[in-house]
C-alpha cells in the first residue's frame, strides 16, 4: 500500500528560500524524506506510530516560518554520486532546507520539554502531532534476520546517532556536514553521533545502506492490518453505554431535596463509569483456548484466560478499577520504561484466582504492557499493582509472567505453548534438570528464586520445551530478575567450535550451560532493570602464558524490554570449580557492542600467573588478527589474543587491528 504526500500547504510567499522550490523539493524527494524521519524516530513508538509520525514530519516541514537557507559550507548537501544509482540525493539549497526541518522535527519526538520531570516519559500530548488512521495498523514490510538486527541495534542508540547514520549512509552527506546539520538542529553533541554511527556502521557501511533501503525502513510502502475488531466493537457498545448514562446522570442533576448528596454521590459514580468504558469487566477480551495453536502471532495475545475466577465479577472490577486508579494504600511497582496509565480500551483476561493467600488478577493491555493486581483473601494487608514491558514478545519471552513471589520463591503462569516444564541449578551445570510440577490451570508450583545478597551459591533457572506444534525440539531457559516476566537465557559459542559466527541459540547445551556458571552471578546486577533477554557471547579463548590452561573471555549482553542494552565483558580463567566465578573486566551500558551491529570486541585485563608473574592479557573476536598494547605496558602481537609482562596496576590500552582493515579500541 503505497503512500503518497497530500497537497501541501504552503505557507506564503516571502521565504528566504523560494517556497515553490521547498515544495517541489518536497514532492519529489517525498519517499526518502520519509524514510530519514522513520529512521531517526524512536523505536519505542512502535511501528504504526513510527510510519504515522515520520509522514507528520515530513509534511510540517513547509508550515510556519519561511525555510532557511543553509550556509553552503555546512548545510550538508550531499555531494554528486553516480547517475541513475538507488538513494541518488537531491542538490538544491531547498532539499537542504527541508531535509533539515525534517531531521529537527523527527528529533523532536525523543525530547521531553525542559519543564518537564527527569525520568519521567512525555506523555503523547506533548509530542508533536501525527495523522490520525481509524480502523487499521500500518508497518513497513519485514525485512530478514539482519534488518531485524539492525533494527534492534537502533534501539540501542540515541535518535542524534540514528539521523546522523541515515545522513551519511542514505544522503551521501559528509561528516563534517552532518556534524553541522545536527547542531542546527539542536543536537548538543554532533561529532559525538557521528562518530558513534560510524562504530554502529562498522567497515561495511555498503552492507548497512542496502539494509537501510529495505523494506524494513521504507514506511511509504506498507502493510495494513484491521485494529482489534473485538476491542471495537466493546468500544462502540461503551459509547453508546457512556451516552445513555450521560442521560441518567444528567437527569439526576435535576433531582434536589433530601436525596441532593446522593443524587450527587450517583452522578460522581456514573462519571466514573462513562470515563472507563475500557473497565467493565464484560467487554474484557477473553482469547478462545485453543487460538495459540492456530496463529501465526505466538505472544500473550494468544493466551486464554484461566484461573478459578475469570467470571469474578467483583474481583475483575476492583482490579480494573485499581489499575485506572489505585486507591490510597494500593502499593504500585513499575519496570522502567514502563507506563501506570489507565488502559484506552478494554484488556485482554489472562488470569484470574486465588495464589498464595491472595486473588491475583493478570491482563494485558493488547499492546506493551502486562499488569498484575493481587488483593490479600484475609482482609488484612494492602493490595499491590505491577507492571511490566513485553512489547514484542515472542514463543521465548512470552512463555512465563510471574502471578506470586514472595522472597525465595516465585510460581509462574506459563504459555498455553508449553508443553514440558523443569528446573536447574546454573551453576551446577552437571546436574540433570528436575520436573517441575503444573496444576490444570497453567501454574507452577513453587521455583526457587535468585539471591538477592549475600554469597551467590545457586543460580535457579526453568527450562521449558515448547509444543510441538509451534516448534520441535524447542527448550529454553528463563530465570527470574523481578519482573513480572522472566528473562531468556541465550548462548553464541566460541571462535573453534564449529559454530557459525554471532549466531545466537538456546543455552541448554553442555557449552552453554558450563559458559553461564561461570556468569550467572553477574545477573544480580541487572535486577530490576527491565531485561527482556541475556546472551552469553564466549568471543575469544586464550592460552594463559607459563601454563597448559585457557581462560574464556565472554562478553554479556542484556537488552531491555524498552531498546537499550548493557554488557559485562567477563574474564573466565581455568579454575577448580565450574562454577567459579568469572573477572568483570567492563560494565557499558546503552550501547550497541556485542550485538549484530556490534560484533567486532577487545578488551583487556590483568593476570597473576600461578608462579606470580604479573601479565596484561587480551583478546579480541574472530575478526581480529593483530592486537597492540600501549601505556606504562607495550606489546604487539599477530592474531586474537596477547600477553605481555607488566607490572601491578600498569595503566594500558589495547587497540585491534580487523581483517578488512578495520580497527577496535579495548572497551576496558
Amino acid at each position: 500500500m503505497p503512500l503518497h504526500p497530500p497537497p501541501p500547504r504552503i505557507p506564503g510567499t516571502g521565504a528566504r528560500l523560494g517556497v515553490k522550490e521547498a515544495e517541489a523539493a518536497l514532492v519529489e524527494h517525498y519517499p526518502r524524506l520519509v524514510r530519514l524521519a522513520y529512521l531517526t524516530l524512536p523505536p519505542g513508538l512502535g511501528r504504526h506510530r513510527r510510519v504515522l509520525a515520520a509522514h507528520a514530519a515530513v509534511q510540517r516541514a513547509l508550515h510556519g516560518k519561511a525555510l532557511p537557507a543553509p550556509d553552503p559550507g555546512t548545510a550538508g548537501v550531499p555531494a554528486p554520486r553516480s547517475a541513475g544509482r538507488t538513494g541518488d540525493g537531491p542538490h538544491t539549497p531547498a532539499y537542504a532546507g527541508v531535509r533539515l526541518r525534517v531531521v529537527r522535527s523527527a528529533l523532536a519526538y525523543g525530547r521531553r520539554p525542559r519543564w518537564w520531570p527527569d525520568r519521567v516519559p512525555a506523555p503523547a500530548a506533548l509530542r508533536p502531532s501525527a495523522p490520525v488512521v481509524r480502523g487499521l495498523r500500518l508497518f513497513p514490510r519485514a525485512g530478514g534476520t539482519d534488518e531485524f538486527a539492525l533494527d534492534r541495534a537502533l534501539a540501542d542508540v540515541p535518535a542524534p546517532v540514528r539521523a546522523a547514520l541515515g545522513l551519511r549512509l542514505l544522503e551521501s552527506v559528509s561528516g563534517e556536514g552532518t556534524e553541522a546539520l545536527l547542531a542546527e538542529a539542536g543536537v548538543t553533541d554532533p561529532a559525538g553521533s557521528v562518530r558513534a554511527a560510524a562504530n554502529l556502521a562498522g567497515s561495511d557501511h555498503e552492507r548497512v545502506r542496502r539494509m537501510l533501503l529495505s523494506d524494513e525502513f521504507d514506511p511509504c510502502t506498507v502493510q495494513t492490518r484491521p485494529g482489534d475488531l473485538l476491542r471495537r466493537r466493546h468500544r462502540v457498545r461503551a459509547g453508546a453505554a457512556a451516552l445513555a448514562l450521560v442521560a441518567v446522570a444528567g437527569g439526576l442533576a435535576l433531582e434536589a431535596g433530601s436525596e441532593g448528596d446522593d443524587a450527587r454521590s450517583r452522578a460522581s459514580a456514573l462519571r466514573g463509569t462513562v470515563s472507563g468504558g475500557a473497565l467493565d469487566p464484560a467487554g474484557l477480551v477473553r482469547t478462545p483456548p485453543g487460538q495459540w495453536a492456530d496463529t501465526s502471532r505466538v505472544d500473550f495475545s494468544a493466551w486464554p484466560p484461566r484461573g478459578s475466577r475469570v467470571r469474578d465479577r467483583e474481583l475483575l472490577e476492583r482490579a480494573l478499577g485499581s489499575w485506572a486508579g489505585p486507591p490510597a494504600g494500593v502499593t504500585v511497582t513499575a519496570a522502567p520504561g514502563t507506563a501506570v496509565v489507565p488502559p484506552v480500551q478494554p484488556p485482554q483476561l489472562l488470569f484470574a484466582g486465588d495464589l498464595g493467600g491472595e486473588a491475583v488478577v493478570l491482563f494485558h493491555d493488547g499492546g506493551v504492557r502486562a499488569v498484575r493486581y493481587a488483593e490479600p483473601l484475609s482482609g488484612a494487608g494492602a493490595a499491590a499493582l505491577d507492571f511490566a514491558r513485553v512489547d514484542d514478545a515472542d514463543v521465548t519471552t512470552a512463555a512465563a509472567v510471574a502471578v506470586s513471589r514472595s522472597g525465595t520463591s516465585a510460581r509462574y503462569l506459563l504459555a498455553p505453548w508449553v508443553a514440558e516444564s523443569a528446573t536447574r541449578d546454573l551453576l551446577a551445570p552437571g546436574t540433570p534438570a528436575r520436573t517441575l510440577d503444573v496444576n490444570g490451570d497453567g501454574v507452577t508450583a513453587a521455583v526457587s528464586r535468585p539471591a538477592e545478597g549475600g554469597p551467590c551459591l545457586s543460580w535457579p533457572v526453568m527450562q521449558l520445551r515448547s509444543s510441538e506444534k509451534i516448534v520441535e525440539k524447542h527448550a529454553f531457559l528463563v530465570t527470574d530478575l523481578g519482573d513480572l516476566a522472566p528473562v531468556h537465557l541465550t548462548h553464541t559459542p566460541g571462535p573453534g567450535s564449529g559454530a557459525a559466527a554471532r549466531q545466537p541459540r538456546e543455552a541448554t547445551g553442555a557449552e552453554a550451560l558450563a559458559g553461564w556458571a561461570r556468569t550467572a552471578c553477574s545477573l544480580r546486577d541487572l535486577r530490576g532493570s527491565g531485561v527482556r533477554a541475556v546472551n552469553n557471547w564466549e568471543f575469544a579463548r586464550q592460552r594463559l602464558p607459563g601454563t597448559s590452561s585457557t581462560a574464556d573471555w565472554m562478553c554479556t549482553r542484556a537488552d531491555t524490554w524498552r531498546g537499550p542494552g548493557r554488557v559485562l565483558v567477563q574474564f573466565a580463567p581455568a579454575a577448580g570449580s565450574a562454577s567459579a566465578p568469572a573477572e568483570v573486566v567492563s560494565d557499558h551500558r546503552n550501547t550497541a557492542l556485542c550485538s549484530r551491529f556490534g560484533q567486532h570486541v577487545v578488551a583487556g585485563t590483568h593476570w597473576r600467573s600461578p608462579s606470580g608473574v604479573r601479565y596484561v592479557l587480551a583478546a579480541g573476536s574472530r575478526a581480529v588478527e593483530r592486537i597492540e598494547v600501549a601505556g606504562s605496558v607495550r606489546g604487539a602481537s599477530d592474531g586474537p589474543t596477547l600477553a605481555v609482562r607488566a607490572p601491578r596496576n600498569a595503566t594500558f590500552r589495547v587497540d585491534a587491528e580487523l581483517r578488512d582493515g578495520g580497527t577496535v579500541s579495548s572497551v576496558r
